[in-house]
């Protein structure tokens, strides 16, 4: 019996038609077969059944099943002589044992056996959003869904590499054709059925992760730095007077403008508390004291929290609850104290901290209540990135966290807008998966979890450029969600209105000249202060050998430079903070421009490189305003305007094993690489991100 229903063994690729009858398999079946050039194998159960129908007017019987599972292998095996590169079986054992267990409550342990042994490269579950059909064998028209809820179960049950076809005939024949060429793909990619499964879930073109395994194979190119740019070689500098005087011309245009403040808010907190976390893990409190642990670790991080700790918007909250939690409290030493006071805070049963996305943590502690990032936004909002009484705010976030997002909104909202008179717009996107980036090992094969499956990492903020070209606006904001401030809320806001009104005034000339190009009304005698502007006050480098061209080909090259998007991005000076700063670089083809460009992109071993990098006098805070359509009123598409050549390779660790993760070019790197670019230094107090919990302790997010 075993030997009658074995699979033969083969390097064809075979297809299963799956599902609930009347549902488009044997159709399918014949179109793809006869699309590819081979063979298919019929159901042997419809012969079967309608010959002893026909003359014994008898209809299916248990004892049926298994002549009906023998008779379905040998055609399958007796196909596979004949077939091509692949075979499309109409049906398969598990379907006989499916349609066993729903007629009859049991299945014969011999077929059920064989149906958990033979495999499939992939099977097609066949949807029931097809009319049924009847025929002399079809009895089934009710219950269609959970008849298919059933079959989808069994495969699931039976770990089988499946995917759901639905629509029409014609939609699910070229969504069929589409999967077997990528599922080729996938193989000679060295990928398994069940990995091209979980890719074709993620949504991901094989066509991406075969790229990204080049990049972990070959690296990534550092860049190279031509020079830092500084005051007037780079980076513009004002007087208090004209950032007062831009802050006002915005003001005196924003009301015909749609204004946007788009956060990126899906950052976890766990680096803040990563010095706790240790703390925790390493700290014997029953055998050494807190001072010995901080002279033995040198934690220089932990000895600040523990002087300020009082100072903390939390504070408060946690010491209550452990007064409740423990009668005696009170009574505890110092050092126990400290031990569980940090312990509640990270805890995940209670406060869970360092697994909470920054928005949602109380950053600052105001005489009526805690405010957390998400609040801070809010008030920013609506002080400059608001226009006609309505302020239009956007976070990108992880969605999973989007219903504690909306109970703080919903319990602030009214309060802000009550205060600062503006009604406030809020939405959400989530980082698409689609963008996730395939994770390997230290030798660059595909990394996998404990279960098997591939792992997939969130591809870094470069991600997010898919959400900034899903935003609909004239002038957009950008600010981290951890950059927020408790005091002089009025002064950010002027300089961020500053940064927009530059943006606008420099707008409004490249508009003019992009305006002439378009009515034909550009001249030679024009030409030269077209590129005096472009190189003086956009700060772009124009090529050798412009002056040889003709009037036609200076005129294209004009319109290719001026018609980007365009961002006005604030700058510090740099005092030590980690991360990226603006630098003019070079790029493969020669040519010069300004980049905001991450340590981890220079090459450290060169020391020209390392010296441009030691004489960097300016630090990125990402304070952005940008400008998304171009002048006659068209959104940019902003996929077109990034430097693919500037992702990053990190070093990440999952459940002890080292593994390689690709990030894309960030969002305000390689993503805008190819935006027009003007770097403004603005001062210190715009930039006050907590990277680290006692960031928090800082002056600008104290109570003054």
């Amino acid at each position: 019996m075993e030997e009658n229903l074995k699979q033969q063994h083969s390097i064809i690729v075979k297809i299963a038609l799956f599902g609930p009858e009347s549902t488009g398999k044997t159709t399918l079946s014949k179109q793809l077969a006869e699309h590819f050039k081979t063979v298919w194998a019929p159901e042997f159960a419809r012969d079967y059944l309608q010959e002893k129908l026909d003359q014994k007017g008898q209809i299916c019987e248990p004892e049926d099943l298994l002549p009906i599972a023998i008779g379905q292998t040998k055609m399958e095996n007796e196909a596979l002589l004949t077939a091509n590169q692949f075979l499309f079986c109409d049906t398969c054992l598990l379907v006989t044992k499916v349609f066993s267990e729903i007629y009859y409550n049991f299945c014969d342990p011999a077929l059920e056996k064989a149906a958990r042994k033979h495999k499939y490269d992939l099977f097609f579950l066949t949807d029931v959003d097809v009319p049924w059909e009847k025929d002399t064998l079809r009895d089934s028209p009710e219950n269609r869904s959970e008849v298919f809820t059933t079959f989808q179960k069994a495969l699931v049950e039976y770990e089988k590499p499946f995917i759901i076809l639905s629509g029409d005939s014609t939609t699910r024949f070229e969504k069929a054709i589409k999967i077997i060429e990528d599922l080729q793909t996938a193989k000679e990619m060295g990928f398994s059925s069940h990995d091209f499964v979980q890719i074709y879930q993620k949504g991901i073109p094989l066509q991406t992760i075969k790229k990204h395994l080049e990049i972990f194979k070959n690296g990534i190119s550092k860049v190279h730095l031509v020079k830092p740019a500084t005051k007037n070689d780079g980076i513009l500098k004002f007087t208090e007077d004209q950032f007062t005087a831009f802050s006002k011309a915005f003001d005196t245009k924003k009301e015909a403008l749609k204004l946007i403040k788009f956060v990126p808010a899906s950052g976890a907190a766990s680096r803040m508390f990563k010095f706790l976390n240790e703390f925790l893990n390493e700290f014997d409190l029953e055998n050494e004291s807190i001072n010995g642990y901080i002279n033995k670790k040198n934690s220089t991080n932990l000895m600040v929290f523990l002087a300020g700790i009082e100072k903390f918007p939390f504070f408060e909250t946690i010491d209550a609850i452990l007064k409740e939690m423990h009668p005696d409290f009170s009574t505890w030493e110092r050092d126990k104290k400290i031990y569980y006071f940090i312990k509640l805070l990270l805890d995940k049963d209670y406060f869970n901290f360092s697994n909470k996305p920054k928005a949602i943590l109380p950053f600052h502690k105001y005489i009526t209540h805690t405010a957390t990032p998400i609040e801070e936004h809010l008030n920013e909002s609506a002080f400059y990135a608001s226009a006609n009484n309505k302020a239009h705010l956007h976070f990108t976030i992880s969605d999973i966290h989007q219903a504690q997002f909306e109970n703080i909104i919903e319990a602030e909202i009214n309060k802000v807008e009550r205060l600062t008179n503006t009604k406030i717009h809020i939405d959400f996107t989530f980082q698409n998966s689609t963008t996730d980036t395939i994770a390997v090992s230290l030798d660059n094969e595909p990394f996998r979890n404990d279960s098997g499956k591939l792992v997939f990492r969130p591809a870094g903020h470069g991600a997010l450029i898919d959400n900034l070209n899903q935003i609909d606006a004239d002038i957009i904001f950008i600010k981290n969600i951890d950059n927020v401030i408790q005091n002089h809320i009025e002064s950010i806001a002027m300089y961020k209105k500053a940064l927009a009104g530059v943006l606008i005034e420099l707008q409004e000339k490249v508009f003019q000249i992009l305006n002439q190009i378009l009515n034909h009304r550009i001249t030679e005698e024009q030409i030269e202060p077209a590129i005096a502007f472009i190189e003086k006050e956009l700060n772009t480098v124009i090529i050798d050998d412009f002056a040889k061209y003709t009037l036609e080909n200076k005129i294209n090259y004009i319109q290719t430079i001026l018609n980007r998007p365009m961002r006005v991005c604030g700058m510090v000076k740099n005092e030590g903070e980690p991360g990226g700063g603006p630098y003019w670089v070079r790029d493969r083809k020669g040519a010069v421009s300004l980049q905001i460009i991450e340590t981890s992109q220079i090459e450290l071993n060169d020391p020209n490189q390392a010296q441009i990098l030691e004489n960097a006098t300016h630090f990125n805070p990402v304070d952005l305003v940008c400008a998304i359509k171009d002048f006659q009123g068209n959104k940019f598409d902003l996929n077109q305007f990034i430097d693919h050549n500037t992702g990053f390779i990190v070093y990440k660790n999952k459940n002890g094993k080292e593994l390689k993760a690709y990030e894309l070019p960030g969002l305000w790197n390689g993503a805008m690489a190819k935006w027009i670019s003007i770097f403004v230094e603005v001062p210190l107090i715009t930039f006050n991100p907590v990277k680290t919990v006692n960031d928090l302790l800082k002056p600008a997010h104290q109570p003054q």
